[in-house]
């Protein structure tokens, strides 16, 4: 049976250390996908949040539509909570440092922790705080592993795994695994989430835009027919001239994904989930 969660055994095991840490933390900075503001949201930023700061920086910037990221800045900071939008793969994280500064205790570093789900840009942060390159960065969900500390210029930064909420609805987690925070291949399949996002683009014209990075146009047909035509042009090809429909999904993913077939933003502040009224 295919599952519909990924939740490794080191996601529960990162929580539980920040849970027993977080009462020695002055500040957290949690960083969310900007093209998914609240699916990317950690389950553990509302736990702490009652008794520490949470700042959220909105990283991947580049991928999302700029004046969508713009609207998800002017909600969060509505709601009192201080946030930022971020390349960070650029920096420039000094409006950030400046305001963190403020917080810093008089006789000690500033204790942070920086926490978010899966490949959302944790670690490129963190080394931006810190000033080097010493965590793992990369495009593998749960490349880190443990929870460590690293010492910054007026800071001590604990840095964590990528966790996920193993409670939230299977749809949360395919949309994860469009944006590569899940792994597509334990939670469904390429093919049928790939056939997901299909089915998700084509309710607006997003299908289109999608589509005619390929040199595609859009049909009047079903998911499928649309990814086996993703597959031809792909050359997702078997013996016979079929086409790999796995393969393909995982080609349409992956572009998604890493941005390479333009900028897209999934949800907007307040948009409902139909799929939380499910019995």
């Amino acid at each position: 049976m295919t599952r519909t969660v990924w939740y490794p055994g080191h996601m529960a095991r990162g929580l539980r250390k920040l849970r027993e840490l977080s009462e020695k933390l002055d500040l957290l900075v949690e960083v969310r996908d900007a093209r998914a503001p609240a699916l990317t949201g950690s389950p553990f930023s509302e736990q702490v949040a009652r008794f520490r700061p949470v700042w959220i920086v909105l990283s991947k910037t580049d991928l999302a539509v700029e004046e969508a990221t713009e609207r998800w800045l002017s909600f969060f900071r509505g709601q009192g909570v201080r946030a930022w939008a971020l390349d960070l793969r650029k920096g420039n994280l000094e409006p950030l440092l400046r305001a963190a500064a403020r917080l810093r205790p008089s006789h000690r570093e500033l204790r942070l922790a920086v926490i978010g789900i899966p490949n959302v840009g944790k670690s490129q942060l963190l080394n931006g705080i810190i000033g080097k390159s010493t965590a793992p960065v990369g495009g593998i969900p749960g490349i880190t592993r443990g929870v460590s500390w690293y010492k910054g210029k007026g800071f001590l930064v604990v840095d964590s795994p990528g966790i996920v909420d193993p409670r939230s609805h299977r749809e949360v987690h395919r949309r994860l695994a469009w944006l590569g925070s899940s792994k597509s291949d334990v939670i469904g399949g390429y093919e049928d989430l790939a056939e997901g996002l299909v089915r998700f683009l084509g309710g607006s014209s997003m299908l289109e835009r999608a589509l005619s990075s390929w040199g595609m146009e859009r049909l009047d047909e079903t998911p499928s027919d649309t990814l086996r035509r993703i597959g031809v042009r792909l050359g997702c090809l078997v013996k016979g001239g079929e086409v790999n429909m796995d393969l393909a999904g995982k080609r349409l993913i992956e572009a998604f994904s890493t941005g390479r077939i333009g900028r897209f933003t999934l949800e907007e502040p307040g948009d409902s989930r139909p799929w939380e009224d499910e019995p």
